[in-house]
């Protein structure tokens, strides 16, 4: 028997996979069909994903799988039913869907290649071409998808699948209440964005651990022509018209064949011409209304601005009482409504600073079957020690903490609720997937306490949970609206460690930024 992390592998861990409460174990057959081979990350719902293989067809899968089943994943399985009835060169295949009660997975087709998220992570930022490849391949994905009378609701960087063999694909519907054709479609902006700069659209589209995108002084976002060299003026504008909630969304169909017309042009782009959104069947181009609301915007505006003027000009002409009297009348005299500083009405949001996190504010959480054995080394990731920090033990055979439990953490208690703006984590190496979840409570450092926190707290952002591609990973899942206490950063599977032997991680340092 190995020596791992925490105690020893069993007899039964190195005759064969073990079942506890649901949980999957790699060799175990599912449905007495489909045979666990690798776990491959977990995604935005907790759910874990496999690599599998079809035992009766002798071809790999990939398997979906979330624990408990019943009644929490109805939503899972009626979205991958529906699903499973839309054929489509660049939608995965699903299946099967399996409620087994104690869990329920759904089985779909195994894509070799990677994420759009990883091709971007490893290579930076993709040529306009391929971007416009990659974006017309989603939408027409999501024409068939809206075609039925359904909406995927999943369209983000890592449900985006670039195989091998040149397929794009768009993987694990997973739609809401709050999922319309509409989101649907500013999401293939999104994918437009994100492959051309690296960054994803956090307020345009929904949160995610990836990077935000770049915005000015005013929070606006920055088009992509403006970061990087060489976007074509049509594509920018196509991506910014998509992302900007002011202009309507074409439909999946329009979109598709604005995208094939775009595609099918030459390197240089020369001669595409004007954007054409139309909805109906005349072939007559559109302009960009994203210009041409703006346009508009800044001629009403020059308006009003000369209409005040005017105004104030006729009423100082006309008006006999001396300014020194007209002063008195401000809100220092007592007749307004204003605090008496001109600029006090239009105060600038309040600017993020670090919130100083002590020992006390900071705990670790090892869920079962964990031994709780690195108890109190959280404080040494507040210590603002580089050198010091949490490291996890060695785990020799999985790097999913030895398939012994869904992970690890550090559980921060800010001592009273703040409006958070991201959440900075740096470890000892990359390829950790981490991510940020929020509870209401800490019930306890105990090892019930532990369990309760990885059970009920909710993950932030959407989309997959996200190996870290350098050693400083920055979080912005955060909701402005919302204020948050209890946080979680989470660590569900490790890196190989530096020796080669076995899987672990150091956490050094943790910081989180807000306001009162």
């Amino acid at each position: 028997m190995t020596q791992v992390g925490e105690g020893h592998e069993t007899a039964a861990d190195e005759a064969g996979p073990v079942m506890t409460f649901g949980a999957p174990t790699v060799g175990e057959i599912l449905a007495e069909r489909y045979q666990l081979e690798e776990h491959v990350n977990d995604d935005s719902a907790g759910r874990q994903v496999w690599r599998g293989i079809d035992v009766i067809l002798r071809r790999p899968v990939a398997v979906v799988l979330r624990y408990p089943g019943g009644d929490s994943a109805t939503e899972m399985l009626q979205a991958a039913v529906d699903a499973s009835r839309v054929i489509h060169p660049n939608l995965v295949g699903v299946y099967d869907a399996i409620d087994e009660g104690s869990r329920a997975y759904v089985v779909r087709e195994w894509v070799d290649g990677e994420a759009l998220r990883e091709l971007v992570a490893q290579e930076g930022p993709l040529d306009p071409a391929r971007a416009t490849a990659i974006a017309h391949s989603i939408a027409d994905a999501l024409a068939a998808v809206h075609a039925t009378g359904m909406v995927h609701g999943n369209v983000h960087p890592g449900t985006t699948l670039i195989g091998d063999d040149g397929r794009i694909v768009l993987a694990d519907a997973r739609a809401d209440s709050a999922d319309s054709t509409e989101t649907d479609v500013r999401s293939v902006g999104g994918l437009l964005y994100f492959s051309m700069t690296g960054h994803w659209p956090h307020s345009e589209i929904r949160s995610s651990a990836l990077p935000d995108a770049m915005r000015d002084g005013n929070g606006a976002i920055v088009p992509p022509r403006q970061i990087r060299a060489g976007v074509p003026a049509y594509l920018d504008d196509l991506t910014m018209d998509l992302l900007d909630k002011r202009v309507a969304t074409p439909d999946g169909n329009a979109l598709t064949a604005e995208l094939a017309r775009l595609n099918s042009s030459d390197d240089d782009y020369e001669d595409v011409g004007p954007l054409r959104f139309t909805q109906g069947t005349s072939a007559e181009p559109v302009r960009s209304t994203r210009k041409i609301v703006i346009g508009i915007g800044a001629l009403v505006v020059i308006a009003v601005i000369g209409l005040v003027f005017g105004i104030q000009a006729i009423s100082e002409s006309g008006n006999e009482t001396p300014k020194s009297t007209q002063a008195n009348s401000s809100p220092q005299g007592g007749t307004g409504t204003g605090t008496g500083n001109p600029d006090d009405n239009n105060a600038p949001a309040a600017t993020p600073q670090k919130i100083k996190l002590t020992k006390d504010m900071v705990r670790i959480v090892d869920p079962p079957k964990g031994e709780r054995n690195d108890t109190g080394e959280a404080a040494l990731t507040v210590d603002d020690d580089d050198e010091t920090g949490w490291e996890t033990q060695r785990f020799q055979n999985r790097s999913n903490f030895g398939n012994l439990k869904a992970g690890m953490g550090v559980l921060i208690n800010l001592g009273k609720p703040h409006h958070v703006s991201e959440i900075q984590v740096v470890s000892s190496a990359s390829g950790v997937a981490m991510d940020i979840r929020e509870g209401t409570s800490d019930p306890g450092d105990s090892r019930t306490g532990d369990d309760q926190v990885v059970k009920t707290y909710k993950r932030l952002g959407d989309g997959d949970t996200e190996k870290t591609i350098g050693t400083k990973a920055i979080f912005t899942v955060f909701d402005d609206a919302k204020t948050y206490q209890y946080l979680l950063v989470f660590l569900s599977d490790l890196p190989r460690a530096d020796d080669g032997d076995g899987y672990k991680i150091k956490v050094t340092d943790i910081a989180v930024y807000g306001t009162d």
